[in-house]
């Protein structure tokens, strides 16, 4: 029996005690409730405290029956304790529970689901660029994996309703799903936009024909990862130094040359609806401005300086570590 269902029957009998005792004492000795819960309680407790109106041999017999009983349900109630503590029960949920507050704490954190290979890079970049994440898991090896590396971490199914809940996916920013079934990663998808219309949704995709029915469903994105490792072997050969270029452009990368967006709504105020050429990055930083994503999701490479700064647009920019540091100081 799950030690759970065993507190529940502790409580149980209890409450069934303290009944008895409070109406055996009310029919039988006259009392008013609350001196019969008062006589309960020393009864049960075996504090020995003298009784409020002297007994009769039927409130004494009810007296015996009431401490001889309590006596075997505090004995229950002892080895059912004792085992809670005695199986790690007790230590993991309070580590659980710890736990449930850091996540109940983030706000614009991400959510991955599942920490196969897929789950755990996701997890790992998140966390050199110091963006908060939850990882929901079920499997018992991986979660003894991912607490150790301190990551936090919700077990259970990530299909189930309650357990996004639990990460938080009311205040999520983002979600991954990177579940091994199509399916399961389908029902993901459902339901976080169910919770969240504006959250963003990447999912991962085994099959080609699942990548529409993602979509559909409410995914921002799709990554199938077997057509993306053909194909980027396939640029090697192609373009070999133009694709090992683009892979350093990474910000936990090799290279010390790093690709950032910047959300034109972060900028400063006197700059929106003005030109790029009025940012003046590249004197300012010495960064390039290399992309820019309208609000429609069109992306214009290499954008004009003309271009103008329109709010909930974004700006891609290429800069060393030590320009973009020099970008967030600036903006």
């Amino acid at each position: 029996m799950k030690i759970k269902n065993k507190f529940h029957i502790v409580l149980f009998l209890a409450l069934t005690l303290v009944s008895i005792g409070v109406l055996g004492f009310i029919f039988i000795g006259d009392y008013s409730f609350v001196d019969a819960l008062f006589m309960t309680v020393i009864t049960i407790s075996t504090v020995g405290f003298g009784e409020v109106h002297p007994s009769d041999n039927n409130l004494k017999l009810f007296t015996i029956f009431l401490i001889l009983t309590s006596i075997t349900i505090f004995g229950y109630i002892v080895s059912v304790v004792t085992e809670y503590i005695a199986n790690g029960t007790f230590l993991e949920d309070l580590k659980l529970k710890k736990m449930q507050k850091k996540i109940n704490k983030l706000e614009n954190h991400t959510i991955v689901c599942g920490y196969g290979r897929n789950g755990r890079q996701a997890v790992i970049k998140l966390r050199n660029n110091n963006e908060p994440c939850v990882v929901i898991e079920g499997d018992e090896q991986l979660i003894k994996e991912i607490e150790q590396n301190n990551i936090l971490c919700v077990k259970g199914d990530a299909t189930d309703d309650a357990v996004l809940e639990c990460a938080g996916i009311k205040k999520a920013k983002n979600l991954i799903t990177t579940l091994p079934s199509d399916a399961n990663n389908l029902y993901v998808v459902l339901s976080a936009r169910q919770f969240d219309k504006n959250l963003t949704i990447i999912s991962r995709a085994s099959k080609g024909t699942s990548e529409r029915k993602l979509r559909i469903a409410g995914a921002d994105n799709v990554i199938m990862p077997d057509r993306l490792g053909g194909d980027h072997m396939a640029s090697l050969v192609v373009s070999p130094d133009v694709i090992e270029f683009v892979d350093k452009l990474a910000l936990d990368g090799d290279c010390d040359t790093n690709l950032q967006e910047i959300e034109v709504n972060n900028l400063p105020i006197e700059f929106h609806n003005k030109s790029l050429l009025t940012l003046d990055l590249r004197k300012k930083t010495g960064c390039s401005i290399i992309g820019f994503k309208t609000p429609e999701n069109e992306y214009i490479i290499n954008p004009e300086p003309e271009t103008e700064l329109i709010p909930n647009s974004k700006l891609i920019i290429l800069g060393r570590i030590e320009q973009i540091n020099k970008l967030k100081e600036l903006f």
